[in-house]
């Protein structure tokens, strides 16, 4: 049961505001991953590579320190993951689905600017309903459209 294992309520949700920690919220409800954060050149070069198997309310978290064009490949990456790429306000613009294990293809963000990523286990996006349009929670995005960021869940 995917769902029992990453499905909190809002007012959970808004406690768990932390650095390890994303809030999804859109028309599915709300969905909540522990993460590893990648903000630095190092950490976003090493990402998931050589990672055998990531349990499904897990996922790491690209944080740029400027928005940005983005684009992604899976050298040495093992699992197949769902890529959020995500705008300064923490909305989801697209998501590139099941990203497969060790193809060199270059994954794109689309032609805008964007402040993040977030990698998932593939599949994950769909099976829980995460669509475009739908909002992160997290730090990074502390001064979101709502200028409150984790204080609040977006509706």
């Amino acid at each position: 049961m995917v769902f029992a294992l990453v499905l909190v309520t809002q007012g959970a949700a808004a406690q768990n505001c932390n650095p390890d920690r994303v809030v999804i919220t859109g028309d599915f409800g709300t969905a909540q991953f522990s993460v590893d954060v990648a903000d630095d050149d190092a950490s976003r070069a090493q990402g998931l590579m050589h990672v055998e198997n990531m349990p499904l309310s897990r996922g790491m978290l690209f944080v740029y320190d400027t928005p940005q064009r983005m684009a992604f490949w899976m050298r040495n990456t093992l699992i197949e993951l769902d890529m959020l790429f995500v705008d300064g306000t923490g909305e989801i613009r697209h998501i590139h689905a099941r990203a497969q294990p060790l193809d060199e293809t270059v994954i794109s963000g689309g032609p805008e600017e964007l402040s993040a990523v977030l990698e998932i286990n593939g599949g994950l996006a769909a099976r829980l309903g995460i669509d475009v349009g739908d909002r992160l929670q997290h730090p990074a995005f502390a001064d979101g459209a709502d200028g409150q960021g984790c204080a609040k869940i977006a509706e």
